[in-house]
């Protein structure tokens, strides 16, 4: 039998020290792995109470597949996933070690799910990218605004953040997720992104109110669908938090413009500048950061089904998730494989109801027949 061990890749990045924090509280025997030695033992000795580490390279796949021979579980908070998750992704398929990561960057979520998730369900490997703070409550807080509602016509999910100041593997994950190849779920199937002007509103619940959106390339797009149907996946998040002040009633012009210039030499110039900022926002205003997210289930019969989850604390709730996500799949009898959203991978009520003791809480609403 294998040893109960949770490898963690990426373990000196800023959300990587977040999750050895929380690995510690739970106890896990674990492991801290990554790239550079020095860089580990640093961390094992200041915040891992002394827990191995092991150098493993991304480009070493037999380095990751020895890592990950007696590890029931990987975390991976290594990114920008688009460019350097996937050869952990195929080290865990073929040890047979379940996978959760952190990542947001829709792009890398969908090659999980179309390029993966048939031979990791041969081999009964569960995986699950979309973790954090954002995507896991938001694909839980969908699939249970879907009960008893399905066929859908549309769900929507719309996101309000506020206060939130963005690491830097955020940052290298942004450009990755803005340069382009999103796409969204209309008339049950996945198109390319239309790349003109997108201008809408929504109601969020007081005290937040009516709100100016934009088009939001999450994870939910690609993972609803493969637990819930629905005709189509509308996925917003409010202007202000993806530009503030005046900037955000000009963001549906910017957009088109910005992802143009994202594939020029522009990209890497910032992808250096942000090398030069700080590791990520400090403590109190980690814990300051609020968010809300709504998903609206609209069924083909006309019913409405509305769920709402709230919280703080983006990056330390990230931690939580990634790592009860971990613990889930570790527990004896734990039996899903291949590729899959939050909400299929674990019971979607359960898990919002574990985060209720940290910070979150959620509720569902279903108007009267």
């Amino acid at each position: 039998m294998r040893r109960v061990t949770v490898v963690l890749y990426g373990a000196t990045g800023y959300t990587g020290v977040l999750v050895t924090d929380e690995l510690v509280r739970r106890g896990a025997p674990f492991v801290l792995a990554g790239r550079n030695r020095e860089k580990l033992e640093r961390v094992s000795a200041e915040r891992g109470r002394g827990a191995p580490v092991a150098v493993a390279s991304l480009d070493d796949p037999q380095s990751l597949r020895r890592v990950l021979d007696q590890a029931r579980v990987v975390i991976n908070c290594a990114g920008p996933f688009t460019l350097a998750g996937e050869a952990l992704v195929r080290a865990a398929i073929d040890t047979g070690t379940h996978y959760v990561d952190s990542t947001g960057e829709q792009t890398y979520i969908r090659r999980v799910f179309e390029r993966l998730g048939a031979e990791a369900e041969r081999r009964g490997v569960a995986l699950v990218p979309a973790m954090g703070f954002d995507y896991a409550p938001g694909d839980c807080i969908a699939r249970l605004a879907a009960n008893d509602l399905e066929p859908l016509e549309r769900l929507t999910l719309a996101y309000s953040v506020k206060g939130f100041g963005m690491s830097r593997g955020t940052m290298r994950s942004g450009l990755e997720m803005m340069k382009g190849g999103d796409v969204v779920y209309e008339d049950r199937d996945w198109h390319p992104a239309p790349r003109g002007v997108f201008r809408t509103s929504f109601a969020f619940p007081a005290p937040i109110g009516e709100q100016s959106m934009a088009r939001y390339p999450s994870g939910e797009v690609i993972t609803v669908p493969h637990h819930t149907r629905t005709r189509s996946v509308n996925s917003l998040i409010t202007t202000s938090t993806v530009a503030p002040g005046p900037l955000a009633s000009a963001l549906p012009y910017l957009t088109p413009a910005l992802a143009l210039t994202l594939r020029t030499p522009l990209r890497r110039a910032l992808g250096r500048a942000i090398e030069l900022l700080p590791e990520g926002p400090p403590q109190e205003e980690r814990r300051a950061a609020e968010f809300t997210i709504v998903a609206e289930a609209r069924a083909e019969d006309g019913r409405l089904g509305r769920g709402v989850v709230r919280g703080s604390d983006v990056y330390g709730l990230t931690a939580v998730t990634l790592v009860h996500g971990a613990e889930l799949m570790w527990t004896e009898g734990y039996d899903r494989a291949g590729s899959l959203g939050p909400a299929a991978a674990y019971d979607p009520g359960g898990f919002l109801d574990y985060l209720t003791g940290h910070g979150v809480d959620w509720d569902l609403e279903r108007p009267p027949d």
